[in-house]
């Protein structure tokens, strides 16, 4: 650094000669044109004068005459005769001996001789004083400054082209500095600086003058959230990294805490032990969890151990910086690892569960969390029941739990039941409200119609809506007496008004059937007198198929001919008979449960028709007339049971 600094001086001392020597002409040219036009003047005047009075002065003359004593040079070489040798060398020695012994390129002490606004003149202890600008001093050294005062400053020259001896406080000033920080690395001495402004990466340090660079992770232990801060601010540092060559200097001040902690840390170490409760200020915050730093000692308070609720991140419970006591959970001795708690120092929160939330409480929560079978509920922090799907509606058929709840709503619910074992509370909704099918049996007895609308179709029947949440079946065989109804649609719409009738309720299984052709008496009990076996029936055609004709009989119900009972066997049918024609037949077949007539025109086929008829008037008569049998006493017994049970349900005797 030193010979650097001494070519920089060289450097400076040329240019400083160069511009010294240029003002020096400038000002001898100005000095010797004031003279000679203040001398112009004087004479421009004074022969003004002289006019002025009409006198003419005459310029004296030069005779050669000398005035006093003249000198030959015999007698001046006489007078420096009068010391010897010896004399004039002790003389001389006498003279340098009062002159310091000084080098160039150094610093060297001084006494102040004088201080003005620009210069301050300094006796060093050559054979000339020195000057140096004022502006190389600092304004509160140059204020106290006074003549006699000693100073550092920096030898740059001895002599110049004027003969001048060259200062500089600046130049000693930086070279001091250096020396300072040099000695301060080696030794690891604290020093202190001010820090100037923030750049990337850290701040800028004054120290000794000299700009020095502290980065961000060696402010602190802790990482820094606003380094801005810190400007202004005057520190104590170390020096973690000296290049003199770059002029690069790294300070720390992360190293100063780190070596006062290490104490305080082995300390820790020693005597850290599970159950622990200390004290620590939150370090860095991650999804996972909060890094706490004990004091030299970071611990990990992981995101399950903050509260005994739940935490979606650990930012809900803690804030950086934030001072705060946790108890040690564990301690591994090998990796020097410590697990942290922040809920251990709060109690359980199902102690005494059974007490606050007594079966049937009225409860309100919040809900955080929904899956496909339920809701979760936070009665509390660290308490949490279930609403599962079924308990959500008496009379609605809740497919996902969002139809009725969303995450952070606050609903009131009914404690059910509690397994303290398992940690598991059940909770519900539809308990709130009255259980409508309490008094079903009274609003809605078997046999009475009602009017509902018809809310789904399937294949095998129509969901019919009693009111609201009160559903009912109509099967598919129930729509009609008299079409045989393959799909819903062909009967009814959705939205449409139908009348029904209540045929059986299913308590246990929360089921309603219903009838819609049960609405009106049944057709067939009539179709049966009137359209008995070989009856002789009349009716219009009202669709001809390649098997047989259907016949449309006078009370509506259709019959159907085969082509192969015609008396009359034409190729095709469709070119013999139109619908509209009449035509007549006998009853040769009568089913009530398949819905189905069947005539034909053979006088054979009505014969065994007519027999038929009569064994089943016979068998008839016997059932009402004769001794039962035991299958008809089983079958009697089950119908008197089952109109006991009705009577009971109705309030009957």
């Amino acid at each position: 650094m030193t010979e650097e600094l001494k070519k920089e001086t060289q450097t400076e001392e040329t240019e400083a000669a160069v511009k010294q020597e240029e003002e020096t002409l400038v000002e001898t040219e100005q000095v010797e044109a004031e003279a000679v036009d203040a001398a112009a003047e004087e004479t421009a005047v004074e022969k003004t004068e002289e006019e002025s009075n009409g006198v003419v002065k005459e310029l004296p003359t030069f005779t050669g005459e000398v005035d006093g004593k003249i000198y030959t040079f015999d007698e001046l070489q006489a007078a420096s005769e009068d010391y010897t040798d010896e004399e004039f060398h002790e003389l001389a020695g006498m003279y340098e001996n009062t002159l310091s012994e000084i080098e160039e390129k150094e610093i060297v002490t001084g006494i102040v001789v004088s201080v003005d606004d620009k210069y301050v003149i300094v006796d060093i202890g050559f054979k000339s004083e020195g000057i140096v600008p004022a502006s190389e001093f600092s304004n509160k050294v140059l204020e106290n400054l006074q003549p006699g005062d000693e100073v550092e400053v920096f030898l740059d020259r001895v002599e110049d082209r004027e003969g001048q001896l060259i200062l500089s406080r600046k130049k000693a000033d930086i070279l001091q500095a250096w020396e300072n920080i040099e000695k301060a690395h080696e030794t690891g001495e604290v020093i202190e600086g001010y820090i100037q402004r923030r750049i990337k990466g850290g701040m800028v340090v004054d120290i000794f003058g000299i700009d020095a660079f502290l980065p961000g992770s060696q402010i602190d232990v802790r990482p820094v959230r606003d380094f801005d801060a810190y400007v202004g601010k005057t520190m104590e540092f170390q020096i973690v990294k000296l290049n003199m060559q770059a002029e690069n200097v790294v300070v720390s001040h992360r190293a100063l805490i780190e070596s006062d902690l290490e104490d305080q840390r082995q300390e820790i170490l020693e005597t850290i032990e599970a159950g622990q409760v200390l004290e620590g200020i939150v370090k860095n915050i991650t999804d996972f969890g909060v890094f706490i730093d004990l004091g030299g000692v970071d611990g990990l308070l992981h995101i399950t151990d903050l509260s005994w609720g739940r935490v979606d991140h650990p930012e809900e419970i803690v804030k950086l910086d934030q001072r705060m006591n946790v108890a040690v959970i564990d301690f591994d001795e090998n990796s020097k690892r410590v697990s942290l708690g922040l809920k251990q120092l709060q109690p359980h929160p199902w102690d005494n569960i059974d007490i606050k939330y007594p079966e049937n409480l009225r409860i309100q929560g919040r809900v955080v969390s929904i899956a496909d079978y339920g809701a979760f509920i936070e009665l509390e922090k660290g308490v949490e029941g279930l609403i599962h799907i079924s308990e959500m509606s008496w009379t609605q058929h809740i497919k996902h739990p969002s139809q009725l709840v969303q995450k952070d709503d606050i609903i009131e619910c009914v404690v059910l039941n509690i397994n303290e074992e398992e940690k598991k509370i059940s909770l519900g909704v539809k308990q709130l409200e009255k259980d409508p099918w309490e008094d079903l049996a009274t609003r809605y007895p078997v046999g009475s119609t009602h009017k509902g609308v018809v809310r789904n179709l399937t294949n095998f029947g129509v969901f019919i809506e009693l009111e609201p949440g009160i559903d009912g079946l109509v099967h598919v065989s129930d729509l009609s007496w008299v079409e045989n109804v393959e799909h819903p649609n062909e009967v009814v719409d959705k939205g449409q008004e139908l009348d029904v009738v209540i045929l059986a309720i299913d308590f246990d299984n929360r089921r309603i059937t219903l009838g819609h052709k049960q609405v009106q008496d049944n057709p067939w009990e009539q179709y049966a007198e009137e359209y008995g076996l070989g009856a002789k029936v009349e009716g219009e055609i009202s669709k001809i198929t390649d098997k047989g004709m259907f016949i449309k009989l006078p009370l509506g119900v259709d019959a159907f001919l085969p082509a192969d009972k015609l008396e009359e066997k034409p190729e095709s049918l469709k070119d013999a008979f139109n619908e509209g024609d009449k035509i007549a037949g006998f009853v040769a077949e009568f089913d009530e449960p398949s819905k189905t007539i069947e005539i034909s025109q053979l006088e054979g086929e009505v014969s065994k028709s007519k027999s038929k008829a009569k064994k089943s008037a016979a068998k008839a008569e016997s059932v009402e007339t004769g001794t039962p049998t035991l299958g008809e006493v089983s079958g009697l017994a089950e119908k008197l049971a089952e109109k006991e049970k009705s009577d009971k349900k109705t309030g009957k005797e």
